[in-house]
Order: structure tokens, then C-alpha cells, then sequence
């Protein structure tokens, strides 16, 4: 087999996959809505699409970097002045294609068509997802668990579960997350959510800061007891910064239910180390909290 025939089909095949990754990232939905929405395109998630991207355009660099090696010398000749047989890095395809490419990028930097246009049109893709499937309550809404969810919306648990069963839903356990229970049941969070609106409880606690979309323009939502965005990369520390807990009251409480902790430890490797997730973590610190009060 010959080593030049191979990455020449490895480019070509990557670039196809690229080319295809990028279609799919150009129009998929914000991470937010495709987490809520559970969206799929042939059974892969926005994060597996993602994956992809990084890997095979790892693949293509490679494959690039032997082609030029191996196609080095008609490379060069396409560099060289051809009256005088010397080396011209700015012969005229090469100044074209350095043009087209620095108009790219500062026509991308400052917002001008047709590059604004590219971007836009992907971000109006993007934003009719959202009005489609629905945008979650707050982040990571679909992580948390049932009991969580209700008491942020301001909806009472026992209606809630009520309305699901009448819909052939069952609830496992309070402490069951919202994308379990649709995963099981096969709807989608926002679903689930759409089930359970008439569940409503009176709290004066509770804010209204929901999206005007058509589908959460009645929830009302505990601002106060959302985690902020970026929750999973964050330490314990900064967690227990952001609650204004004390941070080895929350550690100490953590450990008795078995979980060996270091303030420095981000919170999504708490969680792959005891098989759960970063909303679940984040929701026994709040539980901690408030029985420490």
C-alpha cells in the first residue's frame, strides 16, 4: 500500500466527516435547549457531534501535515517564480489565498457580510430550536431532582406526581432527576414540565424570571436557588463562596454520607467519582445548608 494514496483518501474522507460535523453544529440547537429537549440527530447528542468534530479534525491535521510532507517539492514549485526558478513565497496564488483567508477573519471579527450573515443565520437556526423545543427553567434543569425541580418551579411534589401518574408516569423516587423520569417515560423534560404546570403551590419566595417563550411564560422560578452557569467546573471553595456556607461544615456533612472530598476537587469529578451528577452534588449542598440553619 502506498503511504501517499492513504492520506489522500484519510483527507478526503475526514473532510466529508468535517463537512458533515460542521452542518450538524451549524444548525444544532444551544447547548441549554439540547440538553432540555434531549435532542438527537441519529442517535448522537450535541456533545457526541462535538466529540467528533475535535477528533476527526485532529485526524484531518494530521493527515494534512503528511500530505505536505509528502507532497513537498510540487508545493514548493507552486512557490517559485517560474521565469526566474527561485523561491517566491507571494506568487500570485499564494496572495490569493492568503487574502481570502485574512478577509475571513477580520470580516468575521467585525461583524460584515457575508461572514455576519453565515453567523447569523446559524443563530436564527439556533433560536427557532429554542422556540420549538422550549428552554429549561434554569440551567441544568433536566439534572435535578424531581423534588428540586418542583420546589424551584413553586409547584407542589405530591400534585405533581399526581398529574404525571394520571399521565402513566411514575416516579420511582423524590430524589429521581427530571431527565430520568422522561427518559423512562419517553417525552422530553419540557414535556414533563408541560404535565406538571398545574401543580402550583404559593411561595413568597418565589420570582418571576422565566423567557417569554410559549413555553415558560407561566413558570415561576426560585432565582435565589438556581445554580449559575459553569456549576460542574467549579470547586468546592468556590461553590461554598457562591452559597456563603461555611465550606468545612459542607465538606464534613458531605464526607458522613461517604464521599472523600479535597476543597480544591471540581464538582463534576465529585460526581463521576461517586457515579452521580453535578446537579445532585449541588442540590445535597443546598439540602445541607438549610438544615444547618
Amino acid at each position: 500500500m502506498s503511504l501517499r494514496k492513504i492520506t489522500s483518501m484519510t483527507l478526503i474522507w475526514s473532510l466529508i466527516a468535517l463537512i458533515f460535523n460542521s452542518v450538524i453544529l451549524y444548525i444544532v440547537p444551544e447547548g441549554r435547549v439540547a440538553n432540555w429537549a434531549v435532542w438527537k440527530f441519529w442517535g448522537l447528542d450535541k456533545h457526541d457531534w462535538s466529540a467528533q468534530h475535535i477528533t476527526v479534525g485532529v485526524l484531518f491535521c494530521v493527515a494534512g501535515i503528511f500530505h505536505i510532507y509528502l507532497n513537498w517539492k510540487p508545493i514548493m514549485s507552486y512557490l517559485k517564480n517560474k521565469k526566474q526558478k527561485s523561491f517566491n513565497l507571494f506568487t500570485s496564488s499564494s496572495i490569493i489565498g492568503f487574502v481570502l483567508t485574512v478577509v475571513f477573519i477580520v470580516g468575521t471579527y467585525f461583524n460584515v457580510p457575508p461572514m455576519s450573515t453565515i453567523v447569523e443565520l446559524s443563530e436564527q437556526i439556533k433560536d427557532s430550536a429554542g422556540e420549538k423545543y422550549g428552554n429549561p427553567p434554569y440551567g441544568q434543569a433536566q439534572s435535578s431532582s424531581i423534588k428540586s425541580f418542583t420546589a424551584r418551579l413553586g409547584l407542589d411534589l405530591s400534585q405533581a406526581k399526581k398529574l404525571l401518574a394520571d399521565n402513566n408516569i411514575q416516579v420511582n423516587d423524590d430524589q429521581e432527576t427530571v431527565q430520568s423520569i422522561s427518559a423512562r417515560a419517553k417525552v422530553t423534560p419540557q414535556q414533563l414540565l408541560d404535565i406538571i404546570k398545574p401543580a402550583r403551590q404559593t411561595s413568597e419566595k418565589s420570582e418571576l424570571t422565566s423567557s417569554n417563550d410559549e413555553h415558560s411564560e407561566e413558570i415561576i422560578v426560585d432565582a435565589t436557588k438556581a445554580p449559575k452557569s459553569g456549576m460542574g467546573k467549579k470547586t468546592i471553595t468556590q461553590l461554598c463562596d457562591e452559597l456563603q456556607a461555611d465550606c468545612q461544615m459542607i465538606i464534613e456533612a458531605l464526607g458522613k454520607k461517604g464521599m472523600d472530598i479535597q476543597p480544591d476537587m471540581k464538582l463534576k469529578d465529585l460526581a463521576n467519582q461517586n457515579d452521580t451528577g453535578p446537579m445532585q452534588i449541588y442540590e445535597m449542598i443546598e439540602e445541607i445548608i438549610v438544615k444547618s440553619n
